[in-house]
């Protein structure tokens, strides 16, 4: 039985087209929570929310925010448990789904295929219905095994994304550093305009 429930009693607005985003347990919540802020900006995408135990975790440590806070963030809220929820089925039309951040245990479940919980499953489901799946992966220095799931993810048709921050475009704050991460992710998907700018060069003084 789905028991996934709106976000909010409000009227659902037609959404145009969805993704999945899960947070996991890793540090850097607040690329997925971003992510949904700048999703629900932009409207004509319908989100799907997933979170999963150690996930609540870092969401309650490094952001102090409720659950109602971030489920309000969302079009619909899936259980990680409810393996039975449309997101699980390919027949469920989405453009893709994001993991933001990616822990090594969720990298490790959908590298091996395990489905293990909804989050796998429905990364599963994206690989297999060849659509984009994007995994934060958030973890220093990497051992071994991390760098092979990776791989294997790849060869899958998978993105690996580290939310690396960027200098180049001189940001002065953390926020704008998170903001030029999820602007790139989102870019991936072609929701509409770039989010985030060209690089417009540099001007070499000769050799």
């Amino acid at each position: 039985m789905n028991t996934a429930s709106p976000a909010s009693s409000a009227v659902a607005r037609p959404a145009q087209r969805r993704l999945i985003i899960a947070i996991t347990g890793a540090t850097g919540a607040i690329y997925g929570v971003r992510m949904l802020d700048v999703l629900r900006r932009l409207g004509g995408v319908e989100t799907h929310l997933l979170v999963s135990a150690a996930g609540w975790l870092n969401i309650q440590h490094e952001l102090q925010i409720t659950k109602d806070d971030l489920h309000a963030r969302a079009d619909v809220v899936h259980s990680v448990r409810d393996v039975g929820a449309t997101i699980a089925s390919g027949s469920f039309a989405t453009d893709g789904m994001i993991v933001a951040p990616c822990s090594m245990k969720t990298l490790a479940s959908v590298a091996h295929g395990l489905s293990d919980n909804l989050i796998a499953r429905a990364a599963d489901v994206t690989l297999k219905e060849r659509r984009r799946l994007v995994l934060l992966v958030r973890e220093t220095p990497f051992n071994l095994a991390h760098l092979r799931n990776m791989t294997a993810v790849t060869e899958m048709g998978g993105v690996i994304f580290p939310p690396l921050p960027a200098f180049y475009n001189q940001p002065a704050s953390i926020d704008e550093m998170v903001d030029h991460t999820v602007a790139r992710v989102l870019d991936l998907f072609a929701l509409g305009p770039a989010l985030s700018p060209a690089w417009p060069g540099l001007r070499g003084s000769g050799e």
